[in-house]
């Protein structure tokens, strides 16, 4: 069998209904699509640590006198912070990336991810340092106003500041833990069962990423919205249950544009088709340009 990152990069699997490409067209095709690929998963990286938990989203909510209500919040909570609602697609990202560029891409993209946010932070702490037209107190303070918030990037930077570091960590060891989970199931069952390696990897790995991230937001950073009045582990189990509850739906939905997505680049990529078995890359099924 061969898997893609066997295939030498001016190397082509035939398919009796498509042209041959020229080395040049294989080779645009191939880091167009991986450029396409990383620079979502980057995009929305970056988007969703600025995001972060400046809002938390409403799910629904239950009272132990009027049971549940969707959209308001009540005695207990199912809330989901703003910057997970794109976060399930950096797992698309990176499974789409395993799949066709193999294991080592797939990490290389992964670190670089972790540059960005420490890229993030370092342009949110400079920003913060350099003098702007905020009024300052006698004691060389940003003024905050009758409402006791400070200007709006000031607010944005305090919080992106604890998420960003409690995601940098949650992040690091969930997409590591991605990719390791996608290529063991791929290895184990020879290539086949692609739902398998997509849902197998991210539900794993977007456990560890939820449990992380909750857990630091909230001891290191002290920026979720918790009642100090009642128990903090039942509010943090909340949070972590909600949040991959929205993770694992979103994981086993992804698993139809993942077989589509699969199927049409592996013809668009001229890579052997998921699963696909033949002996070695020089067997008649593959054509060097």
């Amino acid at each position: 069998m061969v898997h893609h990152g066997d295939m030498l990069p001016s190397q082509q699997h035939r398919y009796g209904d498509l042209p041959e490409l020229t080395p040049r067209q294989l080779h645009d095709r191939r880091e167009g699509v991986f450029l396409v690929l990383a620079g979502l998963f980057l995009g929305t990286l970056a988007m969703l640590n600025i995001l972060g938990i400046s809002r938390f989203c409403v799910l629904a909510s239950w009272d132990s006198s009027a049971g549940f209500h969707f959209g308001i919040p009540g005695e207990l909570t199912f809330a989901v912070a703003v910057g997970v609602l794109p976060y399930p697609l950096t797992f698309l990202c990176t499974d789409f990336i395993s799949e066709f560029f193999g294991k080592k891409r797939a990490n290389l993209v992964v670190w670089v991810g972790l540059i960005l946010n420490i890229w993030v932070i370092f342009i949110l702490w400079m920003g913060g340092l350099l003098p702007g037209f905020e009024p300052v107190s006698d004691a060389g303070e940003i003024t905050r106003d009758a409402a006791e918030r400070l200007p709006v990037f000031y607010e944005i930077r305090s919080l992106a500041f604890g998420a960003v570091t409690a995601s940098m960590i949650a992040y690091l060891i969930a997409q590591l833990v991605d990719v390791h989970v996608f290529h063991f199931w791929k290895n184990l069952t020879r290539g086949k069962h692609l739902w398998l390696r997509n849902n197998g990897s991210t539900l794993v790995s977007q456990l560890v990423d939820t449990v992380a991230v909750i857990l630091i937001t909230h001891f290191y950073a002290h920026a979720l919205p918790v009642d100090s009045g009642r128990g903090i582990w039942p509010q943090l189990m909340v949070f972590i249950l909600t949040g991959y509850a929205f993770k694992f739906v979103m994981a086993i939905l992804d698993t139809i544009p993942f077989y589509l997505g699969s199927a049409w680049l592996a013809r668009y990529l001229r890579l052997p088709p998921p699963g696909h078995q033949h002996a070695d890359p020089t067997s008649e099924n593959v054509a060097s340009g």
